[in-house]
């Protein structure tokens, strides 16, 4: 087994490799260097910052392969609330199947919650070969604390190779508080995921610097690792209401357990009514072709005749033409609605991220070159304030029927 070495006769104490440790597994006693066993991770920083070579790790690229290959499966964490599953987890277990297939691995679920076990049915139609359950009743409500432990505790004892999450605003507070507790990486708001078969590596994919590049990241010498990915990058495919999977039942002490916050009332949620954004059949999206909030109420008219649902790029919500909620992108939602209808927008890649997953996309926009045409299915090239009063028209005289792909 690999361990740190301190050359004493080499090492001057400057206390170099002290700042550099994240873990704070190395001190200056009365004594020397000290190094706490049970908080280094054989990380590699001290080794690289000593300036007189006083610290080695000989034998930790075998120690860390070896214990990589103690890790197998991959797990997606099945976001529930009130007993109704999050559809990510239903999009994650689909992605997960064909990731699991190349690494040869196994497709796991983990399902928390009060009163959840008859969801493992729908688990297993979605594909997952094997669900652990943890059903109890002080998981009733996502309590990020207590979800985080109860989620280390399943992994410390049964060693996944891969753990996804959903880029929810659960999963985007409890992954890394997960990745905090077992010391591994994570990479936030995927929208590609793939795998090295041979090395056993996932390569997790996202924007980056603003959108203008695409970056893929590593987790070379760590498992498990963990990634979010973001709601309708992936399709959740099929179920098979006859698919069975293994149930691993994981007891937990969950009545000893203490957490620094407890939810005392969960209040609902206002609903005007209207169909979320995540959900519509049918989105009207407008940009900054529209020129300004009167140009921008165009949108909000075509939407009311097609029943459906109005969204936006970044620049009309800065401008404060509409709210950031109906915003669409790398800094606002991903949508796969049957029917995408883009005005005046110009297709960025940093808009292109959140609905490209679409069904049918339509734009129009007057430059004949925008980046748009080039994701659309129908493209129309004339100025919108002309060409969308003649579909509301021929909406309102004929009716709406959605194109489909041929």
């Amino acid at each position: 087994m690999a361990k740190l070495i301190i050359d004493r006769e080499l090492c001057t104490e400057c206390g170099e490799c002290v700042d550099q440790c994240i873990y704070g597994a190395l001190s200056l006693e009365d004594d020397g260097l000290t190094v706490d066993v049970e908080k280094c991770m054989l990380c590699g920083a001290c080794e690289e910052s000593c300036p007189n070579e006083a610290i080695t790790i000989p034998d930790k690229k075998a120690v860390v392969q070896a214990d990589r290959d103690s890790y197998h499966g991959i797990w997606i964490y099945a976001e529930q609330w009130e007993s109704e599953i999050n559809e990510v987890a239903f999009e994650l277990l689909n992605e997960g199947k064909r990731l699991a297939e190349k690494l040869g691995e196994d497709i796991s679920a983990v399902l928390i919650g009060s009163g959840v076990n008859y969801k493992v049915a729908q688990l297993s139609g979605y594909g997952a070969g094997r669900v652990y359950l943890v059903d109890h009743q002080i998981c009733k409500v996502p309590e990020e604390e207590l979800y985080a432990k109860i989620l280390s505790d399943l992994a410390e004892t049964y060693k996944p190779k891969i753990i996804l999450f959903g880029a929810t605003a659960l999963g985007r507070t409890l992954a890394p508080r997960l990745a905090a507790r077992l010391g591994t990486g994570l990479t936030a708001d995927c929208t590609v995921l793939d795998v090295d078969a041979e090395k056993g590596l996932l390569l997790q994919t996202r924007p980056a610097f603003g959108g203008n590049v695409m970056a893929t990241i590593l987790c070379p010498d760590v498992c498990p690792q963990m990634a979010t990915v973001r709601p309708k990058v992936f399709s959740k495919g099929d179920s098979d209401a006859g698919r069975t999977c293994e149930l691993i039942t994981h007891d937990a002490a969950l009545d000893r357990v203490k957490t620094k916050t407890r939810i005392k009332r969960v209040l609902p949620k206002d609903s005007d009514g209207e169909v979320r954004l995540e959900d519509a059949e049918v989105v009207v999206a407008g940009g900054a072709g529209c020129g300004s909030k009167e140009g921008f109420a165009l949108v909000h008219q075509l939407a009311e005749a097609l029943g459906g649902t109005v969204a936006a790029t970044r620049p009309p919500v800065e401008e404060g033409w509409v709210d950031h909620g109906v915003q669409v992108g790398q800094t606002g939602k991903v949508i796969a609605p049957k029917l995408y209808i883009a005005l005046g927008i110009a297709g960025a890649v940093q808009h292109a991220i959140g609905m490209q997953s679409a069904d049918m996309i339509i734009a129009v926009n007057k430059d004949p070159d925008a980046a748009i045409f080039q994701l659309a299915d129908i493209g129309i090239v004339g100025d919108m304030f002309e060409v969308v009063p003649q579909l509301i028209k021929q909406i309102k005289e004929k009716g709406l029927v959605v194109p489909t792909k041929q």
